[in-house]
């Protein structure tokens, strides 16, 4: 009897689906790839065809140029050789997808990154019940518990409101993070003009592009000091102590990050206001998130892996480390 899972393989570069002759978040080009998002350490241009949500092809023309590509709706179900292939919701961000795969009976879904928290600027999660769940581990420790979204938000707010005549400065990954900020400040009351760094704005763009609404945003490159006091200034965390973020007016330094829970991480980046947001499942959401989908087994690809393993173990669900190479946690 052949070994459940049998027929995909997991090697460095990416996860190989015999059956289809495609390989999903492959880190080398590759003739087809099946992209899970737009995040550069799982999309990488340079495949001969490509197959995600038409949002991910939006990202990865914005970042590579032309796709080879082929859209696959949430939810529209396509066969690739012998497997059938549908797209479903992940959470993470804009367009970001589980790939589900059947074949023999069986059925895998490949989580790609994920969260379960709201978020404004994509589609929520959906657990799919599944013989095989292929997860991401990036917060997989139970150290890891992330706090409410809105509190969070609340204590920027009360850091500007507290400093009319700074700002404050959020370093906030390019895609996903940027525009989940802007949104969460949208739905705390915060209407003024959001200023940004140019390095934002053509993903701005393209969220507003597919219907994500983020209201007034000024570049913040060229604007006079007097005009940036009292506002909210988003930038690459990379430019967070540059020589870009000189001419601000005494920006209060703060980094929206599910990384901000670990102290030493805020202070190396001189971070004066930790935000603890996450665009991937803490602890309680991964392990939640396994009991829903009621795998035979769990295979984790990248992130705190043994921690999640031992959690499968004591519960008498198969867990196996895959070892995928590339994939990158800093910038969450």
């Amino acid at each position: 009897m052949a070994r459940l899972g049998s027929w995909i393989e997991p090697f460095p570069e990416g996860i190989y689906v015999k059956p289809a002759d495609a390989w999903v978040d492959p880190s080398q080009p590759k003739p087809r790839a099946l992209v899970t998002h737009g995040h550069a350490d799982h999309a990488r241009g340079g495949h001969s065809e490509v197959l995600a949500t038409p949002e991910t092809l939006a990202i990865m023309e914005c970042r590579y140029g032309p796709q080879n590509g082929t859209p696959v709706a949430y939810g529209e179900v396509t066969r690739m050789g012998e497997v059938e292939l549908s797209f479903v919701p992940a959470g993470h961000v804009l367009g970001s997808a589980q790939i589900v795969m059947e074949y023999g009976g069986e059925r895998i879904v490949v989580s790609g990154d994920y969260k379960r928290r709201p978020d404004p600027t994509c589609a929520p999660f959906e657990p799919v019940p599944c013989d095989i769940f292929i997860t991401e581990a990036t917060f997989g420790l139970p150290v890891f518990r992330h706090p409410d979204t809105a509190s969070e938000m609340d204590r920027l707010l009360l850091r500007l409101h507290e400093n009319p005549d700074r700002c404050v400065l959020v370093g906030a990954y390019a895609l996903g993070k940027a525009q989940r900020v802007i949104m969460e400040l949208r739905g705390r009351g915060h209407h003024d003009p959001i200023y940004i760094h140019g390095a934002l704005q053509r993903l701005c763009e393209l969220y507003a592009e597919h219907g994500v609404q983020l209201g007034e945003l000024r570049p913040a490159t060229g604007a006079k000091k007097e005009e940036l006091k009292g506002r909210i200034v988003l930038c690459p965390p990379g430019a967070l102590n540059d020589r870009w973020s000189r001419r601000l007016p005494d920006p209060i330094t703060a980094m929206a990050s599910g990384w901000m829970r670990v102290r030493q991480r805020a202070r190396q980046r001189n971070v004066e206001l930790p935000l603890i947001l996450s665009d991937h499942a803490d602890w309680d959401e991964l392990t939640r998130t396994i009991q829903e989908v009621a795998p035979r087994e769990v295979w984790i690809t990248h992130g705190r892996e043994e921690a999640l393993m031992h959690w499968c173990m004591t519960r008498q669900i198969k867990a196996r480390e895959l070892n995928l190479v590339g994939y990158e946690d800093e910038n969450d």
